[in-house]
Protein backbone atom coordinates (compact mmCIF):
# COMPACT_ATOMS: atom_id res chain seq x y z
CA UNK A 1 0.00 0.00 0.00
CA UNK A 2 1.51 3.17 -0.93
CA UNK A 3 2.14 5.77 2.18
CA UNK A 4 -0.23 8.51 0.40
CA UNK A 5 -3.38 6.14 0.09
CA UNK A 6 -2.61 5.01 4.12
CA UNK A 7 -2.41 8.30 4.73
CA UNK A 8 -5.88 9.22 3.07
CA UNK A 9 -7.06 6.04 5.07
CA UNK A 10 -5.92 7.44 8.34
CA UNK A 11 -7.94 11.18 7.28
CA UNK A 12 -10.71 9.34 6.71
CA UNK A 13 -11.32 7.08 9.48
CA UNK A 14 -10.63 10.04 11.99
CA UNK A 15 -13.48 11.68 10.54
CA UNK A 16 -15.50 8.95 10.34
CA UNK A 17 -14.23 7.80 14.01
CA UNK A 18 -13.99 10.83 15.86
CA UNK A 19 -11.81 11.10 18.74
CA UNK A 20 -12.97 12.91 21.51
CA UNK A 21 -16.08 14.97 19.98
CA UNK A 22 -18.68 16.10 21.88
CA UNK A 23 -18.53 18.74 24.19
CA UNK A 24 -18.31 18.29 27.85
CA UNK A 25 -18.18 19.59 31.10
CA UNK A 26 -16.02 21.18 33.14
CA UNK A 27 -13.83 23.44 31.43
CA UNK A 28 -12.39 26.51 32.04
CA UNK A 29 -12.22 27.97 28.36
CA UNK A 30 -14.75 27.45 25.05
CA UNK A 31 -13.75 29.13 21.78
CA UNK A 32 -15.09 28.74 18.30
CA UNK A 33 -13.09 29.35 15.42
CA UNK A 34 -14.09 29.34 11.50
CA UNK A 35 -11.97 29.19 8.37
CA UNK A 36 -13.85 31.71 6.20
CA UNK A 37 -12.10 30.49 3.35
CA UNK A 38 -14.27 27.34 3.53
CA UNK A 39 -16.48 27.78 6.13
CA UNK A 40 -15.05 24.62 8.21
CA UNK A 41 -16.20 25.63 12.05
CA UNK A 42 -15.39 23.81 15.50
CA UNK A 43 -16.18 24.85 19.29
CA UNK A 44 -13.36 23.81 21.28
CA UNK A 45 -13.59 23.47 25.15
CA UNK A 46 -10.49 22.90 27.12
CA UNK A 47 -10.29 21.56 30.80
CA UNK A 48 -7.34 22.39 32.90
CA UNK A 49 -6.00 19.66 34.94
CA UNK A 50 -2.57 19.28 37.34
CA UNK A 51 0.65 16.95 37.34
CA UNK A 52 2.49 15.70 40.38
CA UNK A 53 4.36 19.24 40.26
CA UNK A 54 1.57 21.67 40.23
CA UNK A 55 1.36 22.44 36.22
CA UNK A 56 -1.66 22.84 34.35
CA UNK A 57 -2.12 19.63 32.24
CA UNK A 58 -4.81 19.46 29.43
CA UNK A 59 -7.15 16.73 31.12
CA UNK A 60 -10.08 17.19 28.37
CA UNK A 61 -10.11 18.91 25.40
CA UNK A 62 -13.69 18.58 23.73
CA UNK A 63 -15.30 19.73 20.35
CA UNK A 64 -18.23 20.09 17.80
CA UNK A 65 -17.69 20.96 14.74
CA UNK A 66 -18.10 20.74 11.25
CA UNK A 67 -16.52 21.11 7.79
CA UNK A 68 -14.52 19.18 5.65
CA UNK A 69 -13.03 15.70 6.08
CA UNK A 70 -9.52 17.52 6.57
CA UNK A 71 -10.52 19.94 8.77
CA UNK A 72 -12.75 17.66 11.18
CA UNK A 73 -10.27 14.46 10.79
CA UNK A 74 -7.47 17.25 12.16
CA UNK A 75 -9.16 17.72 15.35
CA UNK A 76 -9.93 13.87 15.89
CA UNK A 77 -6.08 13.45 15.70
CA UNK A 78 -5.31 16.50 17.67
CA UNK A 79 -7.24 15.28 20.91
CA UNK A 80 -5.18 12.27 20.65
CA UNK A 81 -1.51 14.18 20.94
CA UNK A 82 -2.81 16.26 23.40
CA UNK A 83 -4.55 14.91 26.34
CA UNK A 84 -2.57 14.60 29.53
CA UNK A 85 0.03 16.96 28.01
CA UNK A 86 1.10 20.13 29.81
CA UNK A 87 -0.20 22.83 27.80
CA UNK A 88 3.42 23.82 26.74
CA UNK A 89 3.88 20.23 25.87
CA UNK A 90 0.93 20.59 23.57
CA UNK A 91 1.66 23.63 22.10
CA UNK A 92 4.98 22.39 21.06
CA UNK A 93 3.11 19.43 19.01
CA UNK A 94 1.06 22.02 17.35
CA UNK A 95 4.19 24.16 16.56
CA UNK A 96 5.45 20.44 14.70
CA UNK A 97 2.10 20.56 13.31
CA UNK A 98 3.27 23.54 11.89
CA UNK A 99 5.68 22.93 10.66
CA UNK A 100 4.37 19.60 8.62
CA UNK A 101 2.05 22.51 7.21
CA UNK A 102 4.78 24.07 6.27
CA UNK A 103 6.64 21.71 4.45
CA UNK A 104 4.83 21.75 0.89
CA UNK A 105 4.92 17.92 1.01
CA UNK A 106 8.80 16.97 1.80
CA UNK A 107 8.83 13.51 2.84
CA UNK A 108 11.97 14.33 5.18
CA UNK A 109 9.65 16.31 7.30
CA UNK A 110 7.21 14.45 7.59
CA UNK A 111 9.59 11.00 8.61
CA UNK A 112 11.40 13.86 11.23
CA UNK A 113 7.86 14.27 12.72
CA UNK A 114 5.73 10.73 12.22
CA UNK A 115 6.99 9.79 16.16
CA UNK A 116 5.79 13.19 17.50
CA UNK A 117 2.83 13.67 15.90
CA UNK A 118 1.18 9.70 15.13
CA UNK A 119 -1.40 10.03 13.21
CA UNK A 120 -1.33 13.74 12.54
CA UNK A 121 1.78 13.04 10.02
CA UNK A 122 -1.38 11.44 7.63
CA UNK A 123 -1.71 15.30 6.78
CA UNK A 124 1.52 15.58 5.34
CA UNK A 125 -0.22 15.79 2.04
CA UNK A 126 -2.19 18.65 2.75
CA UNK A 127 0.57 20.99 2.55
CA UNK A 128 0.70 20.63 -0.83
CA UNK A 129 -2.61 22.17 -1.54
CA UNK A 130 -1.79 26.08 0.42
CA UNK A 131 -5.94 26.25 0.37
CA UNK A 132 -6.63 22.94 2.71
CA UNK A 133 -3.98 24.03 5.18
CA UNK A 134 -5.96 26.31 7.03
CA UNK A 135 -8.69 23.09 7.42
CA UNK A 136 -6.16 21.23 8.89
CA UNK A 137 -4.62 24.18 11.38
CA UNK A 138 -7.95 25.37 12.46
CA UNK A 139 -8.72 22.99 15.22
CA UNK A 140 -5.05 23.55 16.39
CA UNK A 141 -5.14 27.28 16.26
CA UNK A 142 -8.91 26.93 18.58
CA UNK A 143 -6.50 24.82 20.84
CA UNK A 144 -3.83 27.52 21.12
CA UNK A 145 -6.80 30.13 21.86
CA UNK A 146 -8.67 28.19 24.55
CA UNK A 147 -5.34 27.02 26.11
CA UNK A 148 -4.32 30.48 26.50
CA UNK A 149 -7.90 31.72 28.07
CA UNK A 150 -7.73 28.43 30.52
CA UNK A 151 -4.61 30.02 31.40
CA UNK A 152 -5.66 33.55 32.40
CA UNK A 153 -8.90 32.67 33.62
CA UNK A 154 -10.32 29.93 36.49
CA UNK A 155 -13.82 30.46 35.43
CA UNK A 156 -15.72 28.81 32.29
CA UNK A 157 -15.53 31.46 29.32
CA UNK A 158 -18.40 32.59 27.53
CA UNK A 159 -17.72 31.43 24.10
CA UNK A 160 -15.66 33.37 21.67
CA UNK A 161 -14.97 34.25 17.96
CA UNK A 162 -12.34 33.09 16.46
CA UNK A 163 -10.47 33.03 12.73
CA UNK A 164 -8.37 30.96 11.26
CA UNK A 165 -7.78 33.66 8.16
Amino acid sequence: MQLESMYQEIILDHYKNPHGRGLREPFEAEVHHVNPTCGDEVTLRVHLGKDAAGDPVLSDVSYEGMGCSISQASVSAMYDLVIGKSVPQALETGDHFMTLMQAKGDPSVAEKLEDELEDAVAFAGVSKYPARIKCALMSWMALKDASARALSSAHPAAPTGGSTA
